[in-house]
């Protein structure tokens, strides 16, 4: 037998017996064992402290002995072999798993017997080494982290030579999969420092590149690299008869909620550099490839190098920092901690804390000192050490305490092989753990933890210094525990609440973690520290408990909560806003919750001085989008633009700083601005495919609300797409050539779905082109030539009178100057008076008939609202030539036609009743469009809401309002009836 750091080198008495009980038991199962067994029954032969010793581990650990009992051969193989050569000899079977014998590759199913086979022997003859202190916890958890990184990168070889297989990559080299191949496994957390428990989930995230040419066509690779990773977590974690590999987490990849398993190199950059949260900067610390192509997952980790270790402390980070100091805060002054139960991994003095405190320090400093930037957490306590950031002594004191804890850890979850951390909460399974780490009593093992625990807690509290309590000047607000603090509900009634025990209880499921925006403690610290001033706020509203329920439905949908009470905690100006939006723009709350970077603009101090103008809107979208690389990151760009500004003009309007007449217009340009950067990006990617077509020219033009600047928060786009081409260019000269009409069909098509597909940033707009000659049954892109036959020989009254809100957003200067004049030439023809006055009556009636007002706040259709008031403009401008009148109306919106039209026609109080009833509508729709997805009630609606609508109606109530709106809306339609009455009666 070779001698050496193996099992018959142990030492007497280095572990107890459980008990005479189990001792009993143990031996009888061995000398059954011992029947089929050789090397068992020389074992039980004499006496030795090898003997001693694997009976005792046996009783102290149900798991170990249930392993051996299923498989003897593996105590022989304890007892006859050297530990270390035999480990290095199962992670190669292992790490080879996957390689073919015998000209054919092994199928899934074999992989996965091999794997668990290899797993079981594994775990069982590390277990035995451990206990016998043959290895140390830093050895264990190497061990262990070897082998999960074997496993991981044989069912990744094996996944990608199956793939190669079937033909669905094409692998460099099929003899070494992982080479060459673009597909990276990184290790994270304690895989990825060599730090894996027994127990442990191996945290990976996978990343492909698209450039590495494995896949035929990138666009299939997402789907590829999906359903290969949801096999690689059947192989590795699917129970089977022979058990399991490791659990397997994908959780730590990029907003993982919404992306595939697998995540594109570009996407993960994007994602990084955009959007990526200090809690994914701590977790990149201990990245590393595991599995896949090492290479280029070094180069990958590289890239992110300055995501991980900033230069200079951002923003957040800062704010994150303050909440770590108002963590420490809990755990001064406590008492004696309890052993029964304590999580040696999360709990006080725990293993979390000293990783946390390296890690800390990391992210502050690692920038600035590359030597900080190692994976290990003993490694990174000396670093700082080495750097001064902590004394040596420290460095050494916290790395026995870790490699203690991680002892105790170990022998928890060796009992019966569980995923936990707790320590048992009776004297006798506390015995067993005692035992197991050569402990002579429980009271031994007792007082070293909670030495050991202490001190880790004491350096903790240390790392920052101590700060001032939070406070709140109105009073007690204490939100802890499971019934109300009887201070904190009279606080709260003097702050305005009139439920102070449903509110309590509100906030206390904010502090409970039981929202995603709230499970982290670092955001409930935040949010902690925000609370009081919080409450203050939604307490000067007209409905204080109204507010608070809102915000929390809005805390309720928020995916996560930092980075927004960050901003606010920080910008207390904010907090009037927010209150504003909760109390009064549910539409406007839900857009906070699920895009919170919208928040970010309403920094800028010059927010609500600032109209939205076309050149405000264009220089700020050209600077966002001048970084997108390729065109997807440019359309989700645009996209991301169009909720950051809607949601910024939307604020202006709902705090009054601007009217709803300078919203429309407002929405208007930033709808002119989008468009026009997404038909760029459109006609760059046609012509990459097919090519230029000779002399063509492309124009949008905007119908409806959109052409006469009157867009809301909430409006489509009409549109039209003209072009025009020489007539020798028969088709584009790209390498995949498209006849005309296809050419711009396709540019159409693209546009369209650019503007309108819906992505993880949402849409831009939705497009409704039905306003083009021949509606949905015509060509999507039209011929201007065409466009002016149709409009002039075929065209309904109707499309005139769409035809009179006609503007040109963007496209070819030369040809946006003609389809202009086509418009100017249909509408300038002098027409039948009667015939449209007729018309303009059927349509209305027809409207009414087929699509009639849910109710009286429908102001664009119930009678004598806005499409009366839209329909008599349009009226007044299509029979404008048979006045012998020829008014320039291109690009007005319906009240400057209204005043450029009505004056000559209509009374002036008929007219000043149009205008004010325009003025109200817009007003008050603009603001409901803006708050609210659906109909407005009154009585259902948030209290702000019904404020605010008062407010811009100038009026004391709601019910004035109503009668406001009836009162304008019976006048309108009087004057709409007269004025088509008199073109009826016109001779």
């Amino acid at each position: 037998m070779e001698t050496g750091n193996q099992l018959d080198t142990v030492k007497a008495g280095t572990i107890r017996s459980f008990n005479q009980t189990e001792t009993k038991s143990v031996l009888a199962s061995l000398k059954d064992m011992a029947r089929t067994e050789a090397a068992v029954a020389d074992l039980l032969a004499g006496t030795s402290p090898l003997k001693d010793f694997v009976t005792a581990a046996f009783t102290l650990s149900p798991y170990l002995r249930d392993l051996a009992i299923a498989s003897p051969s593996l105590l022989t193989l304890a007892v006859t072999k050297p530990v270390e050569p035999e480990l290095e000899r199962i992670i190669a079977e292992a790490r080879q798993a996957w390689q073919p014998k015998e000209g054919r590759a092994p199928s899934e199913n074999e992989v996965m017997t091999c794997l668990r086979s290899a797993k079981r022997a594994f775990g069982f003859l590390l277990a035995l080494a451990d206990l016998a202190r043959i290895f140390d916890a830093r050895q264990t958890t190497r061990w262990l982290s070897l082998f999960a990184e074997a496993c991981s990168a044989a069912a990744i070889d094996h996944l990608l030579l199956a793939g190669h297989q079937t033909g669905k990559v094409t692998l460099p080299d099929p003899d070494e999969p992982s080479k060459g191949s673009g597909l990276i496994v990184l290790g994270m957390g304690k895989l990825g420092g060599h730090e894996l428990n027994y127990s442990s989930d191996i945290d990976i995230v996978v990343f492909y590149d698209p450039e590495a040419g494995i896949v035929a066509d990138p666009i299939d690779a997402s789907e590829i690299y999906g359903r290969m990773m949801r096999r690689l977590i059947r192989i590795l974690q699917e129970r089977t008869a022979d058990g399991y590999v490791f659990r397997t987490d994908l959780r730590l990849r990029p907003d993982p909620g919404s992306t595939p398993l697998a995540v594109s190199l570009d996407a993960a950059l994007i994602y990084y550099e955009g959007r990526g949260q200090n809690w994914e900067r701590a977790a990149f610390i201990k990245a590393r490839p595991v599995a896949g192509d090492i290479v280029a997952g070094e180069g990958f980790l590289r890239l992110l190098t300055p995501f991980v270790f900033r230069k200079y402390l951002d923003y957040a980070a800062i704010a994150d920092i303050h909440s770590i100091k108002r963590q420490i805060h809990v755990h001064k002054g406590h008492g004696a901690i309890a052993v029964k139960g304590h999580d040696i991994k999360l709990g006080r003095g725990g293993i979390r804390e000293i990783e946390f405190f390296a890690q800390t320090q990391q992210l502050i400093a690692g920038g600035r000192m590359p030597p900080l930037r190692v994976r290990e957490t003993e490694a990174a306590l000396f670093a700082l050490a080495d750097a001064k950031w902590i004394t040596t002594d420290i460095a050494r004191e916290l790395t026995e305490a870790y490699w203690f804890l991680r002892d105790v850890e170990h022998r928890i979850q060796m009992v019966r092989d569980e995923q936990t951390h707790s320590l048992p909460t009776t004297d006798a399974e506390l015995k067993r753990i005692a035992f197991m780490l050569g402990f002579e009593t429980v009271e031994a093992f007792s007082a070293r933890l909670e030495q050991v625990l202490r001190t880790v807690e004491k350096r903790y509290a240390r790392l920052f210094e101590q700060e001032a309590k939070l406070s709140s000047g109105a009073g007690n607000l204490v939100f802890t525990g499971q019934k109300d603090d009887p201070d904190t509900l009279k606080t709260l009634a003097a702050l305005g609440f009139q439920r102070p025990a449903d509110m309590s209880r509100v906030i206390r499921t904010w502090h409970n973690g039981r929202y995603r925006a709230t499970q982290s403690a670092e955001a409930r610290e935040r949010l902690t520290e925000l609370t009081p001033d919080l409450l203050k706020a939604f307490g000067e509203s007209r409905r204080a408990d109204d507010a608070l329920l809102r915000f929390d439905t809005f805390l309720k949908g928020l995916p996560a909560g930092i980075q927004l009470f960050s901003l606010i905690g920080n910008n207390p100006s904010l907090l009037s806003l927010v209150v504003t939006i909760m109390g009064s723009a549910p539409r406007l709350a839900d857009i906070i919750a699920s895009k919170p970077h919208v928040f970010d603009g309403m920094l800028d101090p010059g927010l609500m001085a600032e109209l939205p103008t076309r050149d405000y809107l264009s220089a700020r979208l050209k600077t966002f989008i001048s970084v997108g690389r390729h065109y997807e990151e440019r359309l989700d760009r645009l996209r991301i633009f169009a909720a950051e500004q809607r949601f910024l003009i939307g604020i202006r309007l709902l705090t009054g700083a601007i009217s709803g007449e300078q919203a429309g217009r407002a929405f208007t340009h930033l709808a002119d601005v989008l468009i026009e950067a997404a038909l760029d990006a459109v006609r760059s990617e046609v012509e990459a495919a097919h090519g230029m077509l000779p002399g063509s020219y492309v124009t949008v033009m905007g119908m409806g609300k959109l052409g006469s600047f009157e867009l809301t928060a909430g409006s489509d786009v009409d549109l039209v797409l003209l072009y025009d081409h020489d007539g020798e260019a028969s088709e584009s000269l790209g390498p995949k050539p498209l006849d005309a009409q296809r050419y711009f069909t396709r540019i159409t098509q693209r546009l369209i779905a650019a503007l309108s597909a819906p992505m993880a940033e949402g849409v831009i707009f939705e497009v409704d082109m039905r306003l083009r000659p021949s509606g949905n049954k015509g060509p999507v892109a039209t011929r201007l030539g065409a466009f002016r036959k149709y409009q002039q020989e075929e065209a309904w009254t109707w499309e005139h009178m769409a035809l009179t809100r006609a503007r040109m957003v963007c496209g070819d200067a030369s040809l946006m100057d003609l389809a202009k004049s086509v418009v100017a030439e249909v509408l300038s023809t002098q027409q039948d008076t009667q015939k449209i006055a007729a018309d303009v009556r059927e349509m209305r009636a027809l409207i009414e008939k087929e699509k009639p007002p849910r109710d009286g706040w429908d102001f664009k259709l119930i009678p004598g609202g806005l499409v009366d008031i839209e329909f008599i403009a349009q009226y007044l401008r299509l029979v404008a030539p048979a006045r012998g009148v020829a008014p320039e109306t291109y690009g007005a919106s319906t009240r400057q036609s209204l005043e450029m039209l009505g004056g000559p026609v209509m009374a002036p109080s008929e007219l000043d009743t149009c205008l004010q009833a325009l003025s109200l509508f817009t007003e008050l729709s603009q603001i409901i469009r803006l708050c609210m997805e659906g109909p407005f009630d009154p009585k259902d609606a948030p209290a702000g809401l019904v404020e605010r609508i008062c407010r811009a109606a100038d009026c004391p109530d709601i019910a004035t309002v109503q009668g406001e709106v009836k009162r304008l809306s019976k006048a309108v339609r009087a004057v709409f009836d007269k004025t088509l009455k008199a073109g009826l009666s016109v001779v």
